[in-house]
């Protein structure tokens, strides 16, 4: 393991610049100073400068700002795999400078958030609650089916799964990007709002969970990124997580992405890639 440790007792980007120059296992003195150096237009030019990156990946940006194919190596991987699930020659370097800016302009910016128990009970039931308070309807086993359109392209209405027409002032979809290109409507997609989404890929990501029969050594309270072909981000639930404590034994939650050749691939066959 390494780690960046931010004091508590500096500000930012005080913390975050000290976390840097203290950790000496993944980066040598002469890569911070030409990694700085690379910063120096990110954290002058402010968010005009982030927005315009955009259109460079996270190594051209790197090599763009002369910075050692190391620094990528040792730190932007992991970042990279832990924002968008995918690796440096494919991720927009925008979304790496989003990251890096809060970091270094909020104090608590690198600290992690978990649930205290699984999402269906901790996250999507508050939400149902609140919707049914509100007078709302909550209907399960019910996917979009077809968006209906007016004659001037509007939506009318949304058919569902379970043969329900749906009719409102205002909708909202929420759905992996794939499945939203099958579901647009044919109208829809040469509007340049909508061609957009061409460029959108999605990138299959697997979640693993193993039960250990006894406590991991080394183990954090925090969300630990990997620099791993197959792993993203992984944590000891024993640890970060109420629900799932244990003083005795372990449960490892991990991201397994890329996925696209193990999406398809029984649960032993995928356990067995990830101890590996």
């Amino acid at each position: 393991f390494s780690r960046f440790d931010f004091p508590d007792v500096l500000p930012a980007p005080l913390n975050g610049i000290w976390a840097i120059l203290k950790n000496n296992e993944m980066l040598t003195w002469p890569e911070k100073v030409r990694f700085a150096i690379g910063l120096l237009p990110a954290m002058l030019g402010g968010q005009a400068y982030v927005e315009a990156q955009d259109g460079l990946s996270v190594k051209e940006w790197m090599k763009k700002q002369g910075i050692p194919e190391r620094v990528t190596d040792e730190v932007f991987i992991a970042m990279s795999k832990a924002l968008n699930f995918i690796n440096p020659d494919e991720l927009s370097m925008q979304c790496i400078l989003i990251a890096l800016n809060r970091f270094l302009q909020e104090k608590h910016g690198s600290k992690m958030a978990f649930l205290d128990g699984n999402p269906p009970e901790r996250l999507c039931m508050p939400v149902v609650d609140h919707i049914q308070s509100l007078g709302g309807q909550v209907q399960l086993n019910s996917r979009l089916q077809k968006i209906n359109l007016n004659n001037d392209g509007t939506v009318k209405s949304f058919t569902l799964s379970n043969g329900n027409v749906v009719e409102g002032d205002a909708y909202v979809i929420a759905a992996p990007v794939d499945i939203l290109k099958l579901l647009l409507p044919e109208e829809w997609k040469e509007i340049p709002y909508f061609k957009k989404l061409d460029k959108l890929v999605g990138v299959p990501v697997i979640n693993v969970h193993i039960w250990f029969d006894r406590k991991l050594k080394n183990t954090y309270d925090h969300l630990l990124f990997s620099r791993s072909p197959l792993l993203s981000v992984y944590a000891d639930m024993s640890v970060t997580c109420k629900e799932y404590y244990d003083p005795n034994r372990s449960m490892l939650e991990l991201v397994f992405t890329p996925a696209e050749e193990w999406i398809s691939c029984s649960d032993s066959e995928i356990i067995e890639a990830t101890m590996k």
